[in-house]
């Protein structure tokens, strides 16, 4: 849990973060490039409004409405068309552009319906205008340098986001670590608590049981004394069971967080296991007015503990008949898949609810609250807790789905 509680942690300080880092990189590569287009807008206005004879020079200074002086660093040329398409003169500096690239801005500036465009293949843009003779003029610019600047910006900029996300990521894993050490140490010593005190709660248990039996077998008992000893052993008997889903779930636990190695390994045959487990819930499905169908692939394997996985599967179809509707069958499926097996327990009867049905792993937790130990059908809620960590133990996972057409399906992936 505290595993996962981690990753969304880091996975959610990193995304703002670099969502911040991101935007604050964009806004800056936007106002590159606003300010690009804008001196390429300048050079061109400053070419077109000049007469082809008396274009100012390339790099010279000139000053502006403002005062202050601009330099262009991009190649310009101005050329004007006449109503046919033929060029007629051009400005004299020493700037030159190749021919087909001049044929398609003449081309486009002649259709186009803006008096503005680009090339960018060319990496031109251009900017007409028509003159008092009825000519029309086109200011021509090189934005390579301008391009080039920008491709190089967008690249850096990629290059910091990575690197800054790459930071990010190992920044927010420690401090993951410093600000979940609290409830790191409030679960440790919980499922220390439960772990110990499941151990310290079957000895005097076992004493309790133990007294109860040699007073049962006691014939000189009367009725009514008899009735209350054979009530304690019955409750008991529940505390028992209950001491050993405590115990099971705070191994698995420690299984699950890597604090002790409980699990033997070992190489278990499931179908042998999912089997057996469905023929000996039959006679007890037929009681309930049930059965149990099963449909196994044979020679499924997995590594994992027999014990475990065999209470795990118990645990799922004793679920399942206890839940199924008179005259339903309980269906038990494992199949072999390209990456480990799947068993699925499938029920028709009364549905989970949808709100609760992401609580149903939750230890203690009842879907239906007047369903009791009493009821006959409930237990202590810790069943489908036990179940999960040990799936979790052995690195599977499982998941639940109920509606009124597929009724309750448990399955789980190993």
């Amino acid at each position: 849990m505290l595993k996962k509680l981690k990753r969304k942690f880091v996975a959610i300080v990193t995304t703002l973060a670099g969502l911040v880092l991101a935007g604050v990189l964009a806004m800056s590569l936007y106002s590159a490039y606003v300010n690009q287009q804008g001196l390429i807008k300048d050079a061109l206005d400053r070419n077109l409004e000049g007469s082809t004879e008396a274009v100012p020079v390339i790099g010279a200074a000139r000053k502006s409405e403002a005062g202050t002086k601009h330099r262009s660093n991009m190649l310009a040329l101005t050329v004007e068309i006449s109503q046919s398409g033929v060029v007629l003169e051009s400005s004299d500096d020493n700037v030159s552009i190749n021919g087909p690239v001049l044929e398609k801005v003449v081309d486009q500036a002649l259709e186009a319906s803006s008096n503005h465009g680009s090339l960018p293949e060319y990496h031109v843009s251009w900017k007409s205008a028509t003159t008092g003779s009825g000519t029309t003029r086109i200011a021509i610019v090189d934005t390579t340098a301008v391009d080039d600047t920008f491709h190089n910006a967008f690249v850096r900029n990629i290059e910091i986001i990575a690197l800054g996300i790459l930071v990010l990521l190992g920044i927010s894993w420690k401090l993951a670590d410093w600000a979940l050490a609290p409830v790191q140490r409030a679960w440790d010593q919980q499922r220390r608590f439960v772990s110990d005190a499941s151990h310290e709660l079957k000895t005097p248990l076992a004493v309790i049981l133990a007294n109860t039996q040699i007073l049962q077998r006691d014939k000189a008992l009367p009725a009514d004394t008899r009735r209350w000893v054979d009530s304690t052993a019955e409750e008991a008997g529940h505390m028992k069971t209950l001491v050993n889903d405590l115990l099971q779930l705070a191994r698995a636990d420690e299984s699950v967080a890597g604090t002790a190695d409980i699990l033997k390994r070992t190489d278990v045959d499931l179908s042998e296991i999912v089997s057996s487990a469905a023929l000996e819930f039959d006679a007890v499905a037929f009681e309930r007015g049930t059965s149990v169908e099963d449909s196994v692939t044979e020679g499924v394997h997995v590594q994992g503990d027999a014990d475990w996985l065999r209470r795990m599967v118990r645990i799922l179809i004793d679920n399942a008949v206890k839940y199924a509707a008179v005259g339903t069958t309980v269906k038990v499926t494992l199949e072999q898949r390209s990456k480990g097996c799947r068993l699925t327990v499938n029920n028709q009867g009364p549905t989970i609810p949808a709100e609760d049905l992401p609580h149903v792993f939750e230890r203690f937790y009842r879907s239906d609250k007047a369903r009791t130990r009493d009821g006959g059908a409930g237990g202590f809620g810790l069943g489908l807790a036990i179940a999960k960590s040990t799936v979790d133990a052995h690195g599977g996972s499982i998941q639940c789905t109920s509606d009124e057409k597929s009724g309750t399906t448990f399955t789980v992936t190993l």
